[in-house]
């Protein structure tokens, strides 16, 4: 059972405008929380009811400080933003792909959670995404294991640093959103059909599955410092 419901609960989701960030959003609005959606484009502003919006980019320290200081006190925090990169060979890795990485999702969750933190509630979670290519290696995979490795440790690092505020990671493995292109496009569900097939639960993820997962970090007050894979079987094919 949960240590905590979300019902009037002040939820922020940093990457909230698309794919698991939008799913994040709007289960914590069905569960009674108040959400606000930060993006970086103008279609953050087109939520409605309990979900409101604000635009900024999370590399934009300025524009987030002013967002939260807009919102007020915050219970809890979720960071989904990422930037698009490949999957490239360290010959073929450029410092360009590797800046932008680690820009956005690792130095732009420190910066966005130290912009936060004299708004966050003293009970306050802290919600980061990495992904399962931290612990599962291959030729192509040294940007994202690197990347995501670096999000898990941040996250164990700032469960001590910032107690009793709680700081959790979720890991997602494959998961069927744009990033993969548009909705219906062939190449799209072809390639979900074959990455499900070699999982063990047989299909990929969907933004709904990952958005249970931050949920129970928000919702169960005894988790702190975990990192929860939510990737099918992944891990062990």
């Amino acid at each position: 059972m949960s240590d905590t419901t979300l019902q009037q609960q002040q939820v922020v989701v940093i990457g909230g405008t698309s794919g698991i960030g939008r799913a994040v959003a709007q289960e914590a609005a069905a569960r009674g929380a108040i959400v606000t959606v930060i993006g970086r484009s103008a279609k953050a502003n087109g939520n409605a009811g309990n979900i409101r919006a604000a635009v900024a980019d999370v590399t934009d320290s300025t524009a987030l400080t002013q967002a939260f200081a807009a919102i007020g006190k915050i219970d809890h925090l979720v960071l989904t933003a990422g930037a698009r990169v490949g999957s490239p060979k360290l010959t073929e890795l450029t410092r360009e792909e590797l800046e932008l990485a680690f820009n956005v999702k690792l130095f732009g969750s420190l910066f966005a959670i130290q912009a936060a933190l004299p708004y966050l509630s003293p009970n306050a979670s802290i919600t980061l995404t990495s992904g399962l290519l931290s612990r599962k290696f291959g030729p192509g995979s040294l940007l994202k294991s690197g990347l995501n490795a670096a999000v898990d440790a941040t996250a164990k690092s700032l469960a001590r640093e910032l107690a009793p505020r709680r700081v959790n990671v979720v890991s997602p493995g494959v998961v069927d959103t744009e990033l993969w292109g548009e909705a219906g496009a062939e190449s799209r569900v072809a390639a979900m059909a074959r990455i499900g097939k070699g999982l063990p639960v047989g299909r990929v993820g969907t933004p709904q599955d990952m958005a249970q997962a931050y949920l129970f970090a928000m919702e169960n007050g005894f988790v702190s410092g975990a990192v929860i894979d939510v990737e099918g079987g992944g891990l062990l094919s």
